[in-house]
């Protein structure tokens, strides 16, 4: 019944979700879908990511076109288009990303009532899946750590590799959310249950959720305090930096490929799948939200199923043994 509440005023310039409807044109909901990718906790990044993602729709299909009118067909010749028309590559990670924009867009007007079914629901994948993430075998974390503990700071141990390494085990925080940590973000007024306070810029706004940390950690920190007194934030130096120390840790300990943030973070979001965490937790430890989890818990369901493979196999090498 909302394509009969005033069309000649709200039909190409909507001022909220409720006045969507069928007829509306595309170019004049992308503010209001922006709105919305705020309040799910997007980045500013992935604003800006989905709006430009967006304005190519536009441009191949149309910015007047009524967003009732588009269709799965339509939807799906934009994407062959993104592969194979546009005299722009299209990496696999890009065009992933546009597939998941189309489906986060088409679903949010579908919801909020605007068209009378998702066109994108069933849109192809043509590039196929993306290939799973790198993570760290039991073996391989232990020999993280051990080399971590020996890296020096002139004469005296560099408390730094390992207290940056283990927090990442253990949190499954992102590079940009250590970069924001201070002492104070330490919560040690239950002893026995030490948190840790993420903060997560979005558009100048602060979002938090607190980690629960090994308190062995919080020990180390202490020692990496005194050992290198910062100012304000935990991390005295670029983002650049820590990815080198751990890309040294990662080559002491005969690590390959390249250990980085993003494979410690899947590999904290996988050994807490199979220590038992529910879904849930852990999608509010890394801060995902329900759209992004969906796809986001497959990988690590798939990443745990291998990794249990991996090692009944070595167990029966171990028995055989070979």
């Amino acid at each position: 019944m909302r394509d009969l509440k005033q069309l000649s005023l709200f039909a190409s310039q909507p001022t909220t979700p409720e006045e969507i409807a069928r007829h509306t044109p595309l170019k004049a909901t992308i503010g209001l879908f922006q709105q919305f990718l705020v309040k799910e906790g997007k980045s500013d990044h992935t604003v800006k990511a989905f709006t430009s993602d967006l304005q190519l729709v536009a441009e191949r299909l149309g910015e007047d076109t009524p967003v009732g009118e588009f269709t799965t067909s339509m939807l799906n010749d934009f994407l062959h288009w993104l592969e194979y028309g546009r005299d722009v590559p299209c990496s696999r990670k890009s065009y992933a990303r546009r597939v998941t924009t189309v489906k986060v867009y088409f679903k949010w007007l579908y919801a909020i009532g605007a068209i009378p079914h998702d066109p994108a629901k069933a849109v192809l994948q043509r590039s196929g899946p993306a290939p799973l993430a790198d993570i760290l075998t039991m073996p391989q974390m232990r020999a993280a750590i051990e080399f971590s503990q020996r890296m020096r700071k002139g004469q005296a141990q560099d408390y730094r590799p390992e207290m940056l390494l283990r927090l990442l085990l253990d949190t499954g925080i992102k590079k940009s959310e250590a970069m924001l940590l201070t002492p104070r973000d330490i919560d040690r007024l239950n002893p026995h249950q030490t948190l840790l306070i993420v903060r997560h810029k979005s558009r100048n706004v602060y979002r938090e959720r607190r980690i629960e940390i090994d308190p062995d950690w919080v020990k180390l920190l202490d020692l990496y305090l005194d050992q290198y007194t910062p100012k304000d934030t935990i991390f005295n130096c670029t983002s650049r930096n820590l990815e080198y120390i751990l890309t040294d840790i990662g080559k002491g300990a005969g690590i390959e490929p390249k250990l980085s943030f993003e494979m410690l973070r899947w590999t904290c979001a996988v050994r807490d799948f199979r220590q038992g965490m529910d879904e849930q937790l852990i999608r509010e430890k890394l801060g995902l939200s329900k759209i992004s989890w969906h796809e986001t818990g497959t990988k690590i369901k798939r990443l745990a199923a291998l990794a249990e493979d991996q090692e009944k196999g070595i167990r029966r090498l171990a028995r055989a043994g070979v």
